[in-house]
């Protein structure tokens, strides 16, 4: 009899820990893209693993193909200048958030807004808080993706 009472209440307890990750996880993400929006490095600085890794691929004026290597230093930099005269960004900007998986204590996200893409991996460090380790990302638009010197 005890064992139907435990399996409704551990499924219970399941759910709500799922769903309180899900919140936890949007909201690093949410952290991370508002930050940008709103200029506000505090809230890129609380999304993000001070080992952030954000990547892309880049052409050279040349036309050779590189890695573009991005760190917590400088999102914090361009959380504070990217959109500091707030005309980068529409009114309301597109922001979906796609939880592609969940599995205990890491995440994998696809963030879709105006110009680009993001796949983002996440962590849960020991204070139980979700943290934003890797990013790889592209524009929509891919021929956008080269350098101008």
């Amino acid at each position: 009899m005890l064992r139907y009472l435990f399996l409704p209440l551990l499924l219970c307890a399941s759910f709500h820990s799922f769903a309180n990750d899900n919140k936890q996880i949007e909201r690093a993400v949410l952290d991370y893209i508002e930050s940008q929006h709103k200029a506000q490095p505090e809230l890129m600085a609380r999304g993000l693993d001070p080992k952030l890794a954000k990547r892309t691929f880049w052409k050279a004026k040349d036309g050779s193909e590189f890695i573009m290597e991005t760190d917590h230093a400088t999102m914090l930099k361009v959380a504070e200048s990217y959109n500091k005269d707030g005309n980068r960004f529409p009114a309301k900007p597109r922001v979906e958030i796609a939880i592609l998986d969940v599995d205990q204590r890491v995440a994998s996200v696809k963030l879709t807004v105006d110009e680009w893409i993001d796949y983002i991996h996440l962590y849960k460090n020991d204070k139980d808080e979700w943290k934003i380790l890797n990013v790889l990302w592209q524009y929509h638009d891919v021929s956008r993706q080269v350098s101008s010197q």
